[in-house]
């Protein structure tokens, strides 16, 4: 693709992002929506090849349903209050509709199939588009309807999304499909909180987004895409190596590390609202995604892969791939808790 057209593509994925998030009319929200769809289709198949076209497709029917399904829920709010504001409170049926469409949007269970389908089937950086960029419209329309969405519905998808998150990574080799499911499993959690403080939803959306991009920064700088091809990284990269391991117990949100943050203030404010069975699931949950991301650490860091001769050190040549970005956000995407009680104050 020439960066002419591939500039010209993400800015009307962006712009379609953003008019989504400013938007006060549901028909402004919807066209923002199928922008933004219809500029993503040629950055999922940037990498052209038959799997790349099959997922392009798959992520393309599916969000296509969710669109009509989102409009469908904009026409039933529009008959009962005859207004287009989205900051009017909606019509109970007209908000279990949209709810519907957007989590299969965000890839929420049930209707999370495509998300580990389509991550595998394109390239490293589209799927980190697709895993980061992608959920941020879908969440500003659920963190504006929030007043008036069906409570038992949110939480049933955000309970089976955090349980098939976990369940489904277990059995995995290919990194992007973990990334999918852990992807998943996050979405789970923000669905959770979303009810009871949208603002800690939003936090849960920065920290997951930056410990994503880290992640798949780190994978496309080794070139990795399977469990196999990581345990490699430890006579190439070992600095790059420890990285990896740090950033997993991140994700799976063990204590000193950022990832704790949000997990720790969701179920905190679960507990404050009187739920306990809810934010026990999630910790239990929790444990299923922290030993999949284990497996990830045991093979990059902890296994070293058999080499003939006696040098421990592979010969390389010298990387070309710029590393700018990465110092940052791995201090983002590790060392943020001192700042918690600053964040908490955002609540």
């Amino acid at each position: 693709m020439k960066p002419s057209i591939f500039i010209i593509i993400m800015l009307t994925v962006i712009s379609g992002t953003m008019i989504v998030m400013t938007a006060s009319h549901w028909l402004m929200v919807w066209i923002g929506f199928e922008m933004n769809l219809l500029a993503i289709i040629p950055i999922l198949m940037k990498k052209y090849n038959p799997r790349a076209t099959e997922a392009a497709t798959k992520y393309f029917l599916t969000q296509a349903t969710a669109s009509m399904l989102l409009m469908m829920g904009i026409i039933i709010n529009l008959l009962h209050s005859e207004q287009w504001t989205v900051s009017k409170d909606l019509n109970p049926m007209a908000s279990i509709v949209m709810t519907t469409a957007l989590a299969m949007k965000l890839g929420l269970a049930p209707f999370h199939f495509w998300v580990p389908e389509v991550t595998q089937g394109i390239s490293m950086s589209s799927g980190l588009v697709l895993l980061t960029w992608q959920k941020i419209a879908p969440l500003s329309i659920l963190y504006q309807i929030s007043p008036t969405i069906n409570p038992n519905l949110l939480l049933t998808m955000a309970t089976m999304s955090v349980m098939i998150g976990g369940w489904g990574g277990l059995n995995q080799t290919q990194l992007r499909k973990i990334m999918a499911y852990s992807s998943i499993a996050h979405m789970g959690w923000m669905a959770a909180i979303m009810m009871y403080s949208p603002t800690m939803m939003i936090l849960n959306l920065t920290i997951y987004i930056i410990m994503t991009l880290t992640t798949f920064m780190l994978f496309m700088y080794n070139s990795t895409t399977t469990t196999s091809s990581l345990s490699q990284t430890w006579n190439k990269t070992p600095l790059i190596t420890s990285f990896i391991l740090v950033l997993m117990m991140s994700l799976g949100g063990l204590p000193p590390l950022s990832g704790f943050i949000p997990k720790w203030m969701i179920i905190q404010e679960l507990t404050k609202n009187e739920m306990i069975m809810m934010p026990t699931l999630l910790a239990m949950t929790a444990l299923l995604n922290l030993y999949f991301y284990m497996r990830l650490t045991y093979t990059t860091a902890l296994t070293m892969f058999p080499s003939n001769n006696c040098m421990k050190m592979k010969w390389r040549f010298e990387r070309t791939k710029k590393t700018i970005l990465l110092p940052p956000l791995i201090v983002m995407s590790t060392m943020l808790l001192p700042l918690t009680p600053m964040l908490s104050i955002l609540d």
